[in-house]
């Protein structure tokens, strides 16, 4: 298994960042000012992109898993190379998801606990309504993880 910072054509992976936002324009405002890995494990199981949002908080703006490889722990290694990563230029790694059944509790596996949330994110930001196992997502809720 091996980690490794994509520094071009980041959008070569869109296919499975879309798994993570589906809306393509809301991917765009963070990916080239973001710092992106791929996890490879005999090809390429999960990605992520990151973002400092100042204050010594690193946010996790995209994180995915091949479907076929999805709950093998890939995302899970991919947040334990961040922590390790940056455990000297952070104190806290920040996610914001849908208030899902499926994300909330692997971050909360991860170590994650609740933060905050905006209100309405999905419906205000998306051109189209976005549903998680059955749930329209709404709100965008924050969750954190200190470093």
């Amino acid at each position: 298994m091996q980690i490794i910072e994509i520094i071009e054509n980041k959008k070569q992976y869109l296919d499975l960042l879309l798994l993570a936002d589906e809306q393509e324009d809301m991917i765009d405002r963070y990916l080239e000012e973001g710092t992106m890995y791929v996890l490879a494990d005999n090809g390429i199981k999960c990605e992520c992109v990151v973002t400092d949002e100042g204050n010594g908080i690193l946010e996790l703006k995209n994180i995915a898993a091949v479907p076929a490889f999805q709950k093998k722990g890939y995302g899970k290694a991919m947040i334990d190379f961040l922590i390790h990563k940056y455990k000297d230029q952070y104190n806290i790694l920040q996610v914001g998801t849908g208030d899902s059944p499926l994300t909330v509790p692997f971050y909360e596996k991860c170590g994650f606990v609740r933060s905050h949330s905006i209100k309405n994110f999905f419906i205000n930001h998306y051109d189209h309504p976005i549903y998680e196992c059955g749930i329209q997502l709404v709100d965008m809720v924050y969750l954190q993880r200190k470093i």
